[in-house]
């Protein structure tokens, strides 16, 4: 009888809804069969791509955002509300990757164990062979990655978690034991490296494919995993070595001078095509491609709008973020126009009252057509803006439908990473021979290419400056909820406010900054509840303290 090779696919390139402790037998096919194809070995190599994060809507079109204090989902029927409504637990997993992550970790690792290039020689008189190998051979260094990235994306969510690093029998893998956070991390950090010696720098250059894994990548992900566990949620005693590591991980990078950011104007990622045309942005690092859709601008169009549905909204707590172009916070006590004279960021991340957005004029003033009053506007007084695709359609009788590519990585990140993870170990001003820009230039590339002026700030003041230019910079890119949780200052995003807008007499309007709702906070959720489901499968699992 022929072996066979147990892998999580359906006809290999269909996701299927297996769990790490329910392991999917049913796809048949021979070890021989599925490894001794060059489609079949693509065709698992592209499932788990097909894993990675689709969408910045992760919950029926509610994006993560809005269970932070940067955005409110105006709709009560979405379980995003339960991250913060004493609903979540380990009986409601919100946002349960669990499986997810390990089925597509599993997959990686059956490759890893099963891929041959010798089962493939047969074909070598093929006039395509050559480069077939190559790529087949590639994919093997661009799994280790993915693989890399799922563990990441689970401690980021559990904290301590079993480092499958193999394929499991049933028996064994109702029986595995978590690995401590930092050894995870380390394991990350490794794959990363030991990858990064192989993969090209770019994937067009390799036989013209894109939108795959790259030395890039690998670094980029490295970097983001040592911030996390240097920061105070996984490095409770503060250990500078641990911001050190995270600060040559960031440089390492930023040295190589494959990724630069373009001026706000320039930028396409900026671009009124929204997700469309993030791929020509020389910032970019590593997406998730998705297909043509209008699904995003449906979700979060204000009502007004045909087929719109309004759903994820900014709030006044990030509205106030964005500082004026001259650098200074805004001051609700001066009488100035809110929206006048702001970050250039701001006016590409939201939509307020009066501006104009498929040719319509937004009224988010209470009685205004996109304001209070009317069922399902905005509760914050704004809307979403940034990665709205301008350009589709939602008229049933002529829709129009644009690509929208899920940024992963991209170059702002990684130099924010730096800027954090210097400050942290030793000042915003120290270089050395290792590390030769300062925490404060590579803050101020971010701001030079938003049009904003240098921060001068030091200390504790200019630790905030990062941690706020985090914010504006990265907004609904899901950064934020991860940063509250890493910084673990979930007690102070608790209040969120909203603008009251009124219009008077003489057509002008008030703007009143008001308390929208207070959230619940609790300790235990800087780290995710295991689920039950997961729980009595593995007693080893254990479960997060205070769940």
């Amino acid at each position: 009888m022929k072996k066979q090779i147990i892998i999580c696919l359906s006809a290999l390139l269909t996701a299927s809804s297996c769990s790490m402790l329910k392991i999917d037998e049913s796809t048949g096919m021979s070890k021989d069969e599925v490894y001794g194809y060059f489609k079949n070995v693509k065709g698992l190599a592209t499932y788990v791509y097909s894993q990675l994060p689709n969408d910045f809507g992760t919950f029926n079109g509610a994006l993560r955002e809005s269970a932070t204090d940067n955005a409110v989902y105006v709709w009560s029927d979405s379980n995003v509300h339960d991250f913060y409504n004493h609903a979540w637990g380990p009986n409601n997993a919100v946002d349960n990757m669990w499986s997810q992550c390990y089925g597509a970790i599993r997959s990686a690792n059956s490759f890893m164990e099963n891929y041959s290039a010798e089962a493939l020689e047969r074909f070598q008189w093929n006039d395509k062979y050559e480069e077939d190998i190559e790529k087949a051979n590639m994919y093997r260094e661009e799994l280790r990655v993915l693989r890399a990235f799922f563990f990441f994306e689970l401690a980021k969510r559990y904290g301590d978690i079993p480092l499958l690093t193999r394929t499991y029998n049933q028996n064994e893998i109702n029986q595995v034991t978590k690995t401590p956070f930092d050894q995870v991390i380390a394991f990350i950090c490794n794959e990363c490296d030991e990858a990064a010696k192989v993969l090209p720098i770019n994937q067009k250059d390799f036989y013209g494919e894109t939108g795959r894994v790259t030395k890039g990548t690998a670094l980029a992900l490295k970097s983001r995993a040592l911030l996390y566990a240097a920061s105070p949620l996984h490095n409770l005693s503060n250990d500078k070595a641990k911001w050190e590591k995270a600060a040559t991980a960031a440089y390492e990078l930023i040295t190589k001078g494959w990724y630069s950011l373009p001026k706000i104007n320039k930028d396409p990622l900026y671009d009124a095509n929204g997700g469309n045309e993030v791929l020509n942005s020389p910032q970019l690092i590593f997406e998730r491609r998705n297909s043509a859709s209008n699904n995003f601008e449906e979700n979060n169009l204000p009502i007004s709008y045909e087929q719109g549905k309004t759903g994820n909204v900014p709030t006044q707590n990030l509205v106030d973020a964005f500082q004026t172009k001259d650098g200074k916070d805004f001051d609700w006590n001066s009488g100035d126009d809110p929206y006048a004279n702001r970050d250039p960021r701001f006016y590409r991340t939201v939509l307020c009252n009066g501006d104009t957005w498929m040719k319509q004029t937004i009224e988010s003033y209470e009685g205004g057509k996109d304001g209070e009053g009317t069922e399902g506007a905005t509760k914050t007084g704004y809307y979403l803006k940034k990665y709205m695709n301008e350009t589709v359609s939602l008229d049933p009788s002529k829709p129009v439908t644009k690509e929208h590519h899920y940024i992963l990585f991209r170059y702002a990140e990684v130099l924010l990473n730096y800027a954090e993870a210097m400050a942290e170990w030793k000042g915003e001003s120290y270089t050395d021979d290792k590390h030769t820009m300062t925490a404060t230039a590579a803050l101020n590339q971010v701001r030079n290419a938003a049009n904003m002026p240098n921060i001068t700030t030091t200390g504790d003041a200019f630790k905030e400056s990062v941690r706020r230019e985090r914010r504006v910079e990265l907004a609904f890119e899901d950064h934020r909820f991860w940063d509250i949780r890493r910084w673990k200052i979930g007690e102070q995003t608790q209040k969120i406010y909203r603008t009251k807008i009124t219009k008077q007499s003489d057509g002008s309007f008030r703007y009143e900054k008001v308390l929208l709702e207070e959230r619940n906070w609790e300790n235990k959720m800087y780290l995710y509840p295991i689920p039950l489901s997961e729980q009595i499968l593995n007693n080893n699992l254990g479960q997060n303290p205070g769940w």
